[in-house]
């Protein structure tokens, strides 16, 4: 299946993604030698000429391209280590057989947004916040992307008039106080359409939060700058950015100054992650990588359980792992670096928290309760008698 030639995208009219862009990346030299240019690296060819794949594989990874896009960044790519196949950030984006290997649980549209999106473009899955998706493509494309049959160059994405009906929804429904705004990534517009998106939704008075899903500081950390930081700021209104990474060696320092850049103009920082086999699946690295959020000022908020997206079977891990890594997060992290495990129900149900439980409770109002060690105490409640 290929994909069609690439379509506008973005809220205004003749808005383009420009997740193309080759910008020079002084941190890749000395790791791909090989590459004529230093540039984003989205098809098979390219990974193969920079290293980072074997040419034995140019039929696999073409059929694997013909499905699902490809894109690895300059920043990304100089944090791999060449032919470590279990090269955490490799595995993450370079592409894999397995992923055209599908277990029948799995879903084109794993978490339900279609279900869910009253218009295009927007998702209503909470009483109280909307999700818009502004953009369908991405600076990089993870291979475990719970949207990977619906992002990528060429995929539909929001024009003028869908955007424009997208904010006629809002307006009609004063229970909407917060918008989160997604794709594909949205930064990877222009500070230009951003800021267009941002003062659009601003001037609907009840949406008093604009939260916005990236993963550029990470992925494209120069393309954060002071002026898109400034764009996604509304006098009045709260700016939340939730920061996508996965393993600490992605916060680098260029990642880090990326973040303290949008935290200058005042966004709140908040961080999303996936628990990923192979990746982030033991004790070590999550807590290096919560760690790394907190020192960065992002506030570790929710570690994902794996989605059931087409050929992403072997990214999954057991919940019951999944509750192990996080009694063991809660042992040695404090509160404020802990993150909630979420699991997003499929068909749309919404997401709820799936961590391990603490407390036990019984009858008469006397509970059992686990302490980070894994010592049980009974706790009883005490009551006043006063109403």
């Amino acid at each position: 299946m290929r994909r069609p030639r690439r379509s506008r995208i973005g809220p205004g009219e003749g808005a383009r993604g420009r997740t193309c862009a080759r910008v020079p990346n002084p941190c890749l030299q000395g790791r791909m030698t090989s590459a004529p240019r230093l540039r984003r690296l989205t098809s098979p060819r390219d990974l193969i000429e920079s290293g980072l794949a074997e040419p034995a594989r140019l039929a696999e990874l073409e059929a694997i391209a013909g499905r699902y896009a490809i894109s690895l960044t300059p920043a990304l790519a100089a944090l791999i280590e060449p032919g470590d196949p279990a090269d955490p950030i490799a595995r993450q984006f370079i592409p894999s057989a397995r992923e055209l290997i599908r277990d029948p649980a799995e879903r084109d549209d794993p978490i339900g947004d279609d279900a869910m999106s009253p218009v295009k473009g927007l998702v209503h899955r909470y009483p109280d916040r909307v999700l818009i998706k502004l953009v369908a493509v991405c600076a990089v494309y993870c291979r475990f992307c719970f949207r990977r049959e619906r992002v990528g160059p060429g995929s539909g994405a929001l024009g003028a008039a869908d955007f424009a009906a997208a904010l006629d929804y809002v307006r009609d429904r004063p229970g909407i106080w917060e918008v989160i705004l997604t794709g594909g990534d949205p930064l990877t517009l222009a500070p230009r359409r951003i800021a267009e998106a941002t003062e659009a939704l601003a001037a609907i008075e009840h949406v008093k939060v604009l939260r916005w899903h990236t993963r550029l500081p990470v992925a494209a950390p120069e393309r954060i700058t002071k002026a898109m930081a400034r764009a996604l700021h509304a006098e009045g209104k709260t700016t939340v950015v939730a920061v996508h990474a996965n393993h600490p060696r992605e916060l680098s320092a260029s990642a880090r100054a990326a973040c303290r850049r949008l935290a200058a103009a005042g966004a709140m920082l908040v961080s999303q992650s996936v628990l990923l086999k192979g990746v982030n699946d033991d004790e070590d690295t999550l807590a290096g990588l919560m760690r790394a959020f907190v020192e960065a000022g992002v506030k570790p908020y929710y570690i994902h359980h794996g989605d059931l997206a087409p050929g992403t079977a072997h990214w999954r891990t057991s919940i019951a792992r999944g509750q192990e890594l996080m009694r063991a997060l809660r042992a040695r992290l404090s509160g404020l670096a802990t993150p909630a495990y979420m699991l997003d129900i499929p068909g749309g149900r919404g997401k709820v928290p799936i961590g391990p439980q603490w407390i036990r409770s019984g009858d008469a109002g006397e509970h059992v309760v686990t302490d980070p060690r894994g010592a049980q105490h009974v706790y009883a409640d005490r009551l006043s008698a006063e109403r």
